[in-house]
């Protein structure tokens, strides 16, 4: 009897066990090789680690499971409890999210950060009252040009057959006297092919990504923009986790946030030296490129000011507040 009564108890143990054991889907867009991805592995890591397993996150990268564009909708549902999304693509939302992808709002790394601190009381709230909360925010690297000549003054832009991803960017490439054309990343290649566009305005990151040498000679960098990428949480998933393990998910989330800061200005300098093995110049942009984008972007921003709210506008006040602007 006394050994019946064992093993009932050793299978009740088991059995809480196993129920203390907590599964979370993760979606992001980005591929492995991306520094997004490889802070999001660490980011598991110290959470599977420091819960001893009973909080596991099985990440399907790489528009896997879910596309980039739907992520935050997948979370919001509770179709998955975790997720990564781009932040600029949700502009049609609240203009705020558009604010660092306007050109010269946050042209370096100092500035993303101290835009990020401005916007965290606002995101707070929109993201809690839509059933989700931010848990680390990752800036972009600076974006920059890639064609197959010199971008040696404003001129050399005129008449590019130019690949954007925003309505911001669409913006900026037009007053550029580019013709500036929204694609989908996973289409580029197609697009270079077909010569539906002959260069792109983007990153290092993504330039490496898509093996831009394959299609152009040259990546001029201007910095002027350093839009953010996020981890968001749907907030049922995060309130049934017990204290503790909540704590160990929010933690992590932060010191994601601050690993990925470093990462991507690591990512930036690298990415450009991978560019620049396969054969690729590497040049900053000319003094008239950057004054010009700095006058589009100072012109986008009074456009922003007049759609944003109240509160939006009072978010931008405070980071330029902090700025000593």
């Amino acid at each position: 009897m006394l050994r019946k009564l064992g093993l009932t108890a050793v299978l009740s143990i088991m059995a809480c066990s196993a129920q203390a054991e907590t599964t979370w889907i993760m979606a992001t867009g980005y591929t492995e090789g991306s520094f997004f991805t490889q802070n999001i592995r660490k980011f598991i890591e110290e959470v599977e680690t420091k819960t001893n397993g009973e909080l596991k996150i099985d990440l399907r990268p790489a528009d896997s499971l879910i596309k980039l564009d739907a992520i935050k909708r997948a979370v919001q549902s509770g179709q998955v409890q975790i997720g990564e999304i781009r932040m600029s693509s949700y502009g049609n939302e609240a203009e705020t999210f558009n604010l660092d992808n306007i050109p010269g709002v946050a042209s370096n790394f100092d500035e993303a950060w101290t835009l990020m601190e401005a916007q965290k009381p606002y995101f707070d709230d929109l993201f809690g009252k839509n059933n989700m909360s931010v848990i680390t925010y990752v800036a972009w690297p600076g974006q920059g040009f890639y064609t197959n000549k010199p971008i040696n003054s404003t001129s050399d832009l005129a008449g590019l057959k130019l690949r954007i991803y925003s309505q911001q960017t669409r913006i900026l490439g037009e007053k550029l006297d580019t013709e500036a054309i929204i694609l989908p990343f996973a289409e580029v290649p197609q697009a270079f092919a077909t010569g539906l566009i002959n260069s792109l305005w983007t990153s290092a990151q993504s330039g490496t990504e898509v093996q831009a040498w394959d299609y152009v000679n040259t990546f001029t960098y201007t910095g002027t923009l350093h839009q953010k990428n996020a981890i968001i949480v749907n907030n049922r998933a995060l309130n049934a986790l017990d204290d503790d393990t909540r704590k160990i998910v929010l933690d992590a989330g932060a010191a994601a946030t601050t690993r990925g800061w470093e990462m991507a200005k690591a990512a930036e300098r690298e990415k450009e030296q991978v560019l620049a093995d396969h054969g690729m110049t590497i040049a900053r942009a000319p003094d008239d490129v950057l004054e010009r984008i700095e006058e589009i972007g100072a012109g986008m921003v009074e456009e922003w000011l007049n759609a944003a709210s109240e509160e939006e506008r009072s978010v931008y006040e405070t980071y330029r507040a902090a700025l000593g602007r």
